[in-house]
């Protein structure tokens, strides 16, 4: 994986990526030419419309992201691939078109675009299909050795078998450090030269698993690997890699502590972040206004009660705020102010509610709080205090995602399914903490875009 502003990026998918870009340029002047040679327009050099091209690469490859072209789904199938692919560049077009009319001379001529968005569906469904099984294959699958053979290096076993790995373990090595559950582990008695045999079998990598680590740390071993060239992980490090999120079951205060992370560093990213909120949160009020409007009038229409929700939650720090939404349940939906985990097709969500929340409308009003400095837009999910409190009881470092402002969407909200149990809170807080100990504007930038997925894909949204 390459690692780009603190977030990892499969080597696959930043390969996959640059073809893409390169071949929308390239169908961008094959419409261009093409339509200059129907008309009879001389095609000078490509240095004269450089920005029309740049933008429409740009703009397809954002909505690329955006809806999940390169996610383990599109990459391991061609049909899933396809149906993203119309969606995107179906997207990047319409948003061209507007582009058009703000900065005529920015973009493609709109029959210039028509055939561009023709060559760019064929130039990328060509390349998927001559890259096919290579990119989810062993070719860009980086090679592991794997020291333990009990419950730890086993979680490492389940991951390789999860669709889209990208690692390939080559070998388990049995420390003695425990119960030995991978049986075909070989034994580190077996192995004369370790950094010897690792080098043998053209790993790239080695993590450590072992069971018991006082004491047990083959120094000496690891020394020797480290300096052949190849890399050498722990399992904490190696799972936050590889899931996109801080795994709870291996992570140990030390780790937090001394790992690459919660930078002080961020005076000026937390500037720009909030500039943006401010900005983003104005132009988005003043478009959604009227939608907002129509959607209270509905909810009005629709049951009994206010058109907006207001509700205490927790957010920077543990301080507490009022957040405002539009009503989606009923207005007894809860007795004498009790908070209750929602439920797959809670039967408290009124039938505006549900389509409300699945288009996420009924978040719109939150821009407001995003304005005022209460959230962000991108952020951990902010919970009532009786869910925090029972939270930080049951799951360690659940009061560490107060550090960061909560927000509207958020790394735990694109990569998990909405949750309702102590189980699926544990999975999001991992999320977060991997949010808040990776944060950069690139993240909070790719977490955006993929919004968007979630919205035309709703997934759990409840």
């Amino acid at each position: 994986m390459v690692r780009l502003f603190k977030h990892y990026v499969p080597h696959a998918v930043l390969l996959l990526g640059l073809l893409d870009f390169m071949l929308l340029l390239a169908a961008a002047e094959a419409g261009w030419v093409l339509r200059a040679q129907q008309i009879g327009m001389a095609v000078h050099g490509i240095q004269e419309r450089y920005a029309p091209l740049l933008s429409f690469g740009i703009s397809l490859q954002v909505a690329m992201i955006a809806v999940g072209v390169y996610g383990v789904e599109s990459l391991q199938s061609i049909r899933f691939a396809v149906a993203r692919l119309i969606v995107a560049i179906s997207l990047g077009v319409i948003f061209l078109s507007v582009l058009y009319f703000l900065i005529p001379g920015m973009t493609l001529w709109r029959s210039n675009s028509l055939y561009a968005m023709i060559f760019a569906f064929l130039f990328l469904v060509t390349l998927r299909i001559v890259l096919g099984s290579m990119l989810g294959g062993e070719a860009f699958k980086r090679r592991l050795i794997v020291l333990g053979a009990g419950h730890r290096a086993d979680r490492i076993r389940q991951l390789e078998q999860r669709r889209g790995a990208g690692f390939l373990v080559v070998g388990y090595i049995g420390m003695n450090d425990g119960e030995q559950v991978v049986a075909e582990a070989i034994n580190r008695t077996a192995i004369y030269n370790l950094a010897d045999f690792v080098v043998k079998l053209g790993a790239s990598e080695v993590v450590l698993a072992l069971e018991e680590r006082r004491n047990a740390l083959p120094m000496q071993d690891l020394i020797r690997i480290k300096t052949t060239g190849v890399h050498v992980n722990d399992l904490s490090t190696f799972l936050e890699r590889e899931t996109g999120r801080v795994d709870l079951d291996t992570v140990n205060p030390s780790w937090l502590i001394f790992s690459d992370g919660f930078s002080a560093g961020r005076r000026i990213s937390s500037f720009a972040k909030r500039m943006f909120d401010i900005l983003a949160s104005a132009i988005l009020l003043i478009l959604t206004g009227p939608i907002i409007a129509i959607a209270a009038l509905w909810v009005k229409l629709d049951s009994k009660g206010p058109a907006f929700y207001r509700q205490l939650r927790i957010g920077l720090y543990g301080q507490e705020f009022q957040i405002i939404k539009l009503r989606t349940m009923r207005q007894d939906a809860e007795v004498h102010g009790q908070a209750i985990w929602a439920e797959v097709d809670d039967p408290r969500i009124t039938r505006l509610g549900r389509w409300l929340r699945k288009l996420r409308i009924d978040e719109l009003p939150q821009s407001w709080t995003v304005l005022k400095g209460e959230m962000s837009f991108v952020g951990p999910r902010p919970e009532r205090r009786q869910f925090v409190e029972d939270l930080e009881q049951h799951l360690r470092y659940y009061a560490e995602r107060h550090m960061v402002k909560p927000g509207i969407t958020g790394w735990a909200q694109i990569n998990y399914p909405y949750g309702a149990s102590i189980e699926d809170a544990r999975h999001k807080l991992e999320y977060d903490l991997y949010y808040a100990k990776n944060y950069t504007p690139f993240l909070d930038l790719l977490i955006l875009l993929q919004t968007l997925r979630v919205i035309l894909w709703p997934e759990g949204a409840r």
